[in-house]
């Protein structure tokens, strides 16, 4: 059961900033369309919670009870599983010296998946669990384009690492994974949907190789919030991870995956100074409350570090953005001097951020927004 929301509800303005404010009907919007999305797609949707890292946005993303999701960190698989998840993705590539680890939260009665593409890996992995006594499952991970990770889908090593997996006593093989982290490297829709087509295929692909070698494939799965979105079809995939979807950011809106109001998350920023002579607002928010990425502004050059707007509607403010940051100062250059009168030093505003993944990385807690009112204070974990 979700906890009940804290019998806050004061002004979001009237937190201490810098804070990650959560906007819970966005977030139950944005959930509710994926779902829909895989739903008439035809394949489980296995959303990835590395963003959110919370139980309780875990709990809107799967609003009937604990279900498959995806993890990047142990760290992240033991906070699930503690709150009562067991059907659990790695996507991050496991290595060896994590194996003892992994097999604790296995044994604590989780169905924990691993992801691999060296044979080596899984040698060790038969050597680790003959000593432990214990098991370890598997999936292959192929590579559908990024070239980030992964073997290609017609390598003759997929299927040779497929065979070695499930010949070991110890492990089991239970199919593949693909990412196509590539998708973000367009603003064109064409583009995502052709990418789409070519991530299904090279896992899809790769599990027909290895089921003519004899060995079954149970899980098929792929994932970007981007493909996902547009692909054709999906036939032949099992199952979709994506998570950006819950938060969105703008780093989507650039790549036209979202518009502005989907937005769920932002920060919350005080006005600390005037520069008058460089004409510019100094926010409390800097590169750590906001992160220094600036991956948006390929395709949105006014995106800076953030959009900046109104505390209390989230409406931008003109054309302001946070435009360069210091460890705790952001710098925002102001159309005219009028700003000054507007947002006088002690107002506060809310930034959009540029990448919600490395953003919401620096806080303990989400400050959930409900009409317009902090409802609740929802805690979330970082670190490995």
């Amino acid at each position: 059961m979700e906890a009940a929301p804290s019998p806050l509800g004061f002004a979001a303005q009237d937190l201490e900033t810098p804070a990650l404010l959560l906007d819970r009907a966005k977030l139950e919007a944005n959930a509710a369309r994926m779902r829909a999305r895989c739903a008439d797609l035809g394949v489980r949707l296995r959303p990835h919670l590395k963003t959110a890292k919370s139980v309780d946005v875990a709990r809107v993303a799967l609003p009937d009870g604990p279900g498959a999701i995806t993890v990047s960190t142990l760290k992240e698989a033991e906070y699930f599983a503690a709150a009562g998840y067991k059907d659990i993705l790695l996507a991050t590539a496991i290595a060896p010296g994590k194996f003892a680890r992994a097999a604790r939260i296995g044994a604590s009665g989780v169905d924990l998946l691993l992801v691999t593409d060296a044979v080596s890996v899984i040698e060790a992995a038969e050597a680790f669990c003959v000593e432990a006594h214990t098991r370890l499952s598997f999936l292959v991970e192929i590579d559908c384009g990024e070239h980030r990770s992964g073997l290609l889908p017609d390598a003759p090593d997929v299927v040779t690492l497929a065979r070695a997996i499930h010949h070991a006593p110890h492990l089991d093989f239970r199919g593949v994974m693909t990412h196509a982290g590539h998708s973000y490297g367009s603003d064109q829709i064409p583009d995502v949907v052709k990418l789409a087509a070519l991530e299904r295929d090279a896992a899809v692909s790769a599990a027909q190789a290895i089921r003519a070698a004899g060995i079954p494939v149970e899980i098929v799965s792929i994932g970007s919030t981007p493909t996902v979105l547009h692909a054709d079809h999906l036939e032949g995939v099992t199952e979709a991870r994506a998570g950006i979807y819950m938060f969105w950011d703008l780093a989507q809106l650039s790549r036209h995956m979202c518009t502005v109001e989907d937005i769920a998350v932002s920060v919350l920023s005080t006005v600390i100074g005037h520069n008058h002579a460089a004409r510019a607002l100094i926010l409390d928010a800097g590169a750590l409350a906001l992160t220094k990425d600036i991956g948006a502004n390929t395709f949105l050059p006014d995106a800076g570090y953030g959009y900046v707007c109104d505390a209390v509607t989230g409406e931008r403010l003109g054309a302001l953005s946070v435009t360069a940051v210091h460890q705790e100062h952001g710098h925002v250059p102001v159309e005219d001097e009028t700003w000054f009168a507007r947002l006088p030093v002690g107002a506060t505003v809310r930034i959009l951020p540029n990448h919600a993944c490395l953003t919401c990385a620096a806080y303990d807690q989400y400050a959930v927004i409900t009409d317009g009112r902090v409802s609740a204070l929802w805690p979330r974990i970082s670190g490995w």
